[in-house]
């Protein structure tokens, strides 16, 4: 048996960074990306593919134990994972030694110095070459090369910027079944107004200036996997959709299911939203109605119900999307996921805190209600005070709907009541405050408040005005750990590039923010929506949008 090659370095040259169970060794005369909100993302995955494991290999075992087969033999646990754009090898470093039943990990770069370093990061780690697959390759070639009978159980994209040259490898390269992590930290293309033409360019729909751009990011992103895998007559089910910082984390499953690809069309739509008051409303591009047998029918959605122009303030609406109506989470794998992290060791993982927040926040968020509305802008619109948030989240809930926050934005409202009911209860809020004299006849804001109220409002507190998630104090929102703690810039020089045509491709591959290895972010067990929700006056903090 051949020997293992062994990477010629000296530690004393290197500085050590730690991260989890890892030691990663960077050039003491490198730069050096110091990011330590990135730390989060890899506690998260980690989580997150142990969580998938789990459920896998148990629904193995359930089949296995049903069968009738007296020559049967248990099913294999072990799982293999392609990190298709490695950088350092941190992440895959980490995986090895935190994630159990792994069979191996292909770690590809497309720089020969990254591969080095990617050598050199698993034998100082004590991690075999067996296990830590060291590759150089471009990531699109390399997944395409995996397809069929050797492809991945879990594919991870982690790109500087944009996942979407790499999805469609992506998705081929996956078995059935299995795992695809994606990050985008494209935000400002995606939960912006400022470059609609790359964001259609890119993942196939518009973005809106909206109080909801994070969600609608998600779903332009989630929605960019779904119709790539339904051309192969594959379907993607989403199992938790993360809005983190600068950037989205959403990981999905893959089924080899046509009958659910044929779904798609009603599960997919588009989002009127209103420029002034931030009304809102979906229309999905297909219905489904009960057929003769097990058949389902399949139309096509009837003209939408919304208009160009807002029924509540009569102000100009704007188009959304396409993106992904569905369901951005499958909530028995968080509430699984959300045990194993809350039971697990302190030490296991360094973001811990904010890892029970955020999945707290997720599991609390309705899943059949896309999109929310604010609770500043909504006051805003009516020019009134901000009253604490659990006064509108009761009246809502007292009229007979469900209400819960968004773990996208703070101070979110996200409910499956009408608009005519959300305005009825601003409208009832004004009635009991008093009307701003600075309200100009004939303005949206007068048009808003000129309607009748058709809906009996109570502000009388309700039991489940105010989240368990906030109640046992959990850190529910990121607080800013330090000065300048969004992405940083792309390396200007990759080191020892063989050719400009190699550097401009790992530009467009490199994971500056991945080699992120600093002390963990400060958490905050004091959320601090608690100042947000008091009686405080934020109507005049906005500006009078116009139409």
């Amino acid at each position: 048996m051949a020997e293992e090659y062994v990477p010629n370095y000296q530690a004393d040259d290197y500085q050590e960074l730690k991260e989890g169970q890892a030691t990663i060794l960077f050039p003491k005369n490198n730069e050096v990306f110091y990011n330590p909100v990135q730390q989060f993302n890899r506690d998260m995955s980690i989580a997150a593919i142990k969580t998938w494991r789990d459920t896998v290999n148990e629904a193995k075992m359930e089949r296995f134990n049903k069968s009738a087969n007296p020559n049967k033999v248990a099913p294999s646990t072990k799982f293999t994972i392609l990190e298709a754009l490695a950088a350092s090898g941190l992440r895959s470093v980490r995986y090895a030694k935190e994630i159990e039943e792994i069979d191996y990990i292909l770690t590809n770069d497309l720089l020969a110095d990254a591969v080095e370093s990617i050598k050199r990061n698993a034998h100082f780690n004590g991690i075999s070459q067996k296990l830590v697959r060291a590759n150089q390759g471009d990531a699109v070639a390399v997944m395409y090369a995996h397809r069929d009978k050797s492809a991945f159980d879990v594919v991870d994209l982690d790109p500087y910027g944009t996942a979407a040259p790499f999805i469609d490898g992506a998705i081929q390269a996956v078995k059935k079944g299995g795992l695809i992590c994606v990050t985008c930290t494209d935000l400002a293309v995606l939960a912006s107004a400022n470059h609609p033409e790359a964001c259609f360019a890119k993942y196939g729909g518009n973005p809106l200036k909206a109080e909801f751009c994070h969600e609608l990011a998600l779903r332009l992103v989630i929605n960019s996997l779904q119709q790539t895998a339904n051309r192969h007559k594959r379907y993607i089910e989403p199992l938790l959709s993360c809005s983190i910082d600068f950037y989205v984390r959403i990981f999905v499953r893959v089924h080899d299911k046509p009958i659910l690809v044929k779904n798609v069309a009603s599960q997919t739509g588009i989002v009127y939203h209103c420029r002034y008051c931030g009304t809102f409303a979906t229309q999905p591009f297909g219905t489904i109605e009960p057929g003769k047998g097990a058949t389902p029918k399949y139309h096509v959605s009837a003209a939408t119900a919304a208009d160009r122009i807002c029924e509540q303030c009569e102000s100009k609406q704007e188009l959304g999307g396409p993106c992904w109506l569905g369901p951005l989470h499958n909530k028995d794998f968080v509430q699984r996921m959300y045990k194993a992290v809350s039971s697990a060791d302190s030490s296991m993982y360094g973001t811990q805190p904010r890892m029970k927040g955020m999945l707290k926040v997720i599991l609390e968020e309705l899943d059949d209600s896309p999109f929310h509305y604010s609770h500043s802008e909504l006051c805003s619109a009516v020019r009134a005070s901000c009253p604490p948030l659990t006064k509108v989240n009761s009246a809502l809930l007292n009229a007979g709907y469900r209400v819960s926050g968004s773990h996208t934005h703070q101070g979110s409202i996200k409910t499956n009541a009408p608009p005519q009911v959300v305005w009825d209860v601003m409208r009832s809020l004004v009635k009991e405050m008093g009307r701003s004299p600075k309200i100009v006849e004939g303005s949206p804001a007068d048009k808003l408040l000129a309607k009748a109220i058709t809906t009996e409002i109570s502000f009388d507190h309700h039991k489940d005005a105010n989240p368990e998630s906030r109640r046992i104090k959990l850190v529910r929102y990121q607080m800013n750990p330090e000065k300048n703690w969004g992405p940083k810039a792309r390396h200007s020089e990759a080191p020892k590039a063989k050719n400009s045509d190699a550097k401009r491709k790992q530009q467009d591959q490199s994971h500056a923010p991945e080699d992120s290895l600093a002390a963990d972010a400060p958490e905050t067990t004091a959320d601090s929506e608690d100042a947000a929700e008091l009686d405080t006056v934020s109507n005049d903090v906005k500006k009078l949008r116009t139409e």
